[in-house]
């Protein structure tokens, strides 16, 4: 397979968050750029957009992103929605696949090749390890979407590399730099695709002692749970005022 115009959709796992990138729009990176700038190798004429917010739930991941991926006339597409939805307290896994199902319908309609992704298996995580089941059905739910509408189905949930926590950033919630690599990897050897991409460099893991490992879980409270939890409660958004960071198709900006 060979592609022309790549458009990514989804939340803050599209986006790029934990992939840090200070001179790139919304100062973050990603799998996708990845993925873009392996396809722009072999393809300079490719187009591509990203229109992916961090923070978006299923329905407005549906309500904003894929009439304009459509209307950018995309050979290739890849989306990812729903995480946010079952973070939530309360959800209806039953009614957001159903939502994602009629929108991979559009998409494949469309004529475009279409990717989705399972949901990572959050066992041995303690902070999300409480919504494996939901995790579970959302991710045997994508399956049966894919099949539906012969979408290529990359396997999150089957990806063991994930248990290393330098695959994620200090946040534990979004992948590192080392983890978008990866993704980028997985995605194109489930395309297919010739690439040159290889894992990134792990730094040894931290040896930390109990009393390290407690002063660090601190901290990720402090810095990060705390104000998360807060967003859930107030119903606000990391997201919130943000843009996309490639509202437009247009060559590859790398």
């Amino acid at each position: 397979m060979t592609f022309t115009r790549y458009v990514a959709l989804g939340d803050s796992f599209t986006e790029g968050v934990g992939d840090d990138a200070p001179d790139l729009p919304n100062g973050v990176r990603g799998w996708a750029d990845r993925v873009a700038a392996a396809l722009a190798h072999s393809r300079p004429d490719l187009e591509y957009a990203n229109l992916a917010i961090r923070g978006r739930k299923m329905g407005p991941i549906i309500d904003e992103q894929v009439a304009p991926a459509i209307a950018m006339r995309p050979d290739l597409v890849t989306i990812y929605a729903g995480a946010n939805d079952i973070l939530r307290p309360k959800v209806d896994i039953d009614a957001i696949l159903a939502a994602y199902d009629a929108a991979v319908e559009r998409l494949a309609a469309s004529g475009a090749h279409t990717v989705l992704f399972t949901a990572h298996d959050p066992g041995g995580w303690p902070l999300f390890s409480g919504l494996r089941g939901r995790f579970a059905i959302y991710t045997e739910g994508v399956r049966e979407i894919a099949d539906r509408h012969g979408a290529t189905i990359v396997d999150f949930w089957r990806m063991p590399d994930y248990r290393d926590e330098r695959l994620w950033s200090f946040d534990r919630l979004h992948m590192s730099p080392a983890g978008h690599q990866r993704m980028a990897i997985a995605v194109l050897d489930t395309l297919g695709l010739e690439h040159s991409l290889v894992p990134l460099t792990l730094a040894p893991a931290p040896d930390l002692t109990v009393a390290q490992q407690r002063a660090e879980n601190r901290r990720w409270i402090k810095e990060f749970a705390a104000p998360w939890i807060g967003r859930r409660l107030r119903g606000t958004s990391s997201g919130d005022g943000m843009t996309a960071r490639y509202p437009e198709i247009g060559r590859f900006p790398g």
